[in-house]
């Protein structure tokens, strides 16, 4: 009889929902509450991310990754002209673009990433580490997988292989079994 309480609290605390949240934002380690950090996302509307604005540094550089991600091919080499330059915010943002192009074009991000990421602002390297942790694995699995096709283009060559050394001795064999049988007929036609 005890479990229908806690099935009365259960549910009254899943109708109750987010009525339940203290209404005061939460603070967040930068000591900015949840609110300013929201209003200063809403101000950031930078195509390309920059390391210029503390407040617009994160969801301006998440923003140009989700664009890389959507973006095509068109879109990539447009940027990727815009991009240019030694700079190391040009440089980093020039990985996030390329580490979502082809395959080709994942080591040359690597290269960016690993070349400038100690450049990049302390509270963007999680996000850039992150980025490039992703596009290795990416990478490695591409390896992998490489590795696999060509493991199985071997093995298929080496099957087409056997299976025709195979039809040689069988017609070999075939031939063995013709000789014999002459030579058996002969026999029995001197006895």
């Amino acid at each position: 009889m005890t479990l229908r309480p806690l099935l009365v609290a259960m549910l009254a605390v899943w109708l109750a929902g987010c009525e339940l949240l203290p209404a005061v934002p939460f603070e967040l380690p930068s000591g900015r509450t949840t609110s300013e950090t929201a209003a200063a996302a809403n101000g950031c509307r930078a195509e390309l991310p920059s390391f210029a604005d503390d407040d617009c540094l994160l969801p301006e550089w998440v923003a140009f990754g989700l664009a890389s991600q959507r973006g095509d091919r068109a879109w990539r080499e447009a940027m990727l002209t815009r991009l240019e330059g030694a700079a190391a915010e040009r440089r980093l943002a020039r990985a996030v673009a390329l580490s979502w192009g082809s395959q080709g074009q994942w080591d040359h991000a690597s290269e960016l990433y690993k070349a400038d990421l100690s450049a990049a602002p302390v509270a963007l390297q999680p996000l850039l580490r992150y980025w490039l942790n992703e596009l290795e694995g990416r990478r490695a699995m591409a390896g992998r997988l490489s590795a696999a096709q060509s493991a199985q283009a071997q093995s298929e060559a080496l099957s087409a292989s056997l299976k025709e050394e195979n039809a040689d001795l069988e017609k070999k064999l075939e031939a063995l079994t013709a000789i014999e049988r002459s030579i058996n007929l002969r026999q029995q036609t001197e006895e």
